[in-house]
C-alpha cells in the first residue's frame, strides 16, 4: 500500500484506531490494488476523518441518501 510507507502496517492493525488509520488512507490515497470493505466503511463511518466531500459522496453512494 503506498500511502502507508512510514507506518508498519502489521502493528497497525493489531489496534481498532490503526485499521480505521488505513481504512482512512485506503479511501483518501486510493487503495492500490486491495478491495476497501463496504462492511469497515459502515462500521467506523462516524469515527472516519474525511474531507466534506468524499463524505458526501460515500453518503450517497452507500445510504443513498
Amino acid at each position: 500500500m503506498k500511502a502507508l510507507w512510514d507506518y508498519d502496517r502489521k502493528e497497525l492493525e493489531k489496534t481498532e484506531e490503526g485499521r480505521i488509520f488505513i481504512l482512512e488512507r485506503m479511501i483518501n490515497y486510493g487503495p492500490d490494488g486491495e478491495k476497501i470493505k463496504l462492511a469497515d466503511v459502515k462500521k467506523y463511518w462516524d469515527r472516519l476523518q474525511l474531507g466534506t466531500l468524499k463524505k458526501r459522496l460515500f453518503q450517497r453512494l452507500i445510504w443513498n441518501n
